[in-house]
């Protein structure tokens, strides 16, 4: 899925900036030059941030799926709480918020921004631009840090049955690893959408997965039918935390073109060849 392939990276996870070689730019419309964002010299991620050490996590969250379907064009603020808990009941809260977009032939825009601490003192930076095309496969995959666009291939199949794929229904999983119960919540608008609600309660047996006693995890989605997106999602789950992503500020009319312009001067590197899609 494109937001699953395509991730948000936590804020201290490194990004190199280094682009030493100039690639041609495809024909593709750019921004105007007042439109693309100025990078800060001073405080732009580089390679070796953090040392080299033993142990330790870089910390990936994945976000909502938006299929490429077209005929349902909108444009959004998704906004992201991701909480983690420690050992002794304390909290983490790191949060952000990114533009989303698709157009009428369903060609999608996403931002990627940093995730920062809540109520913090330090503030997010957009760190992605990516614009994705179902009918020409492509997915531009522009670093707004290093000011450099990957080409890539973009299969669009698993974010189209993302948006057609029904509720698991409640029963064992396989391998008699646990059980998995899916309720309905009934119906509610958000952003001024009719939504669905769905849960899905995952209690794991003990040696699921490595654990000595029974997990439980829950997924809560609140779906537009019309969109095929959900609009509110909570994920719950020990190892992680609670996730919750809420789409605001929709607009169900089409959105704006320029979203879909690369950035003005960023050299395109055509990574199709050195990346070929999975089976």
């Amino acid at each position: 899925m494109l937001a699953r392939k395509f991730w948000l990276i936590a804020l201290l996870c490194a990004v190199s900036t280094a682009c030493a070689q100039q690639w041609p730019t495809p024909s593709r419309p750019v921004l105007p030059a007042q439109q693309a964002p100025t990078p800060e010299p001073s405080t732009a991620p580089t390679r070796g941030v953090i040392p080299a050490q033993d142990g330790g996590v870089r910390e990936v969250l994945e976000s909502i799926v938006v299929p490429p379907i077209p005929h349902e064009p909108f444009t959004a603020t998704l906004i992201t709480e991701w909480v983690r808990y420690t050992p002794d009941g304390a909290s983490i809260t790191l949060i952000n918020q990114r533009r989303i977009a698709r157009d009428a032939q369903g060609q999608l825009y996403e931002e990627r921004w940093a995730l920062v601490p809540k109520n913090g003192d330090i503030a997010s930076r957009l760190q992605w631009i990516q614009i994705a095309d179902a009918h020409t496969r492509t997915l531009y995959n522009c670093n707004m840090i290093a000011r450099v666009c990957e080409l890539l291939r973009y299969d669009p199949a698993r974010d189209l049955a993302a948006a057609t794929a029904p509720s698991p229904s409640s029963g064992p999983l396989p391998g008699d690893r646990g059980f998995s119960q899916t309720e309905s919540l009934g119906t509610r608008m958000i952003a001024g959408v009719d939504t669905m609600g769905t849960r899905v309660t995952t209690t794991l047996n003990p040696g699921a997965v490595g654990n000595d006693r029974p997990v439980v995890k829950t997924s809560e989605t609140w779906r537009s039918e019309q969109l095929a997106v959900n609009l509110l999602s909570i994920r719950t789950d020990p190892l992680f935390g609670t996730q919750t992503f809420t789409v605001s500020d929709l607009d169900a009319g089409p959105p704006d073109p320029q979203l879909f312009a690369l950035p003005v001067n960023f050299p395109v590197r055509d990574q199709r060849a050195a990346r070929p899609p999975s089976p």
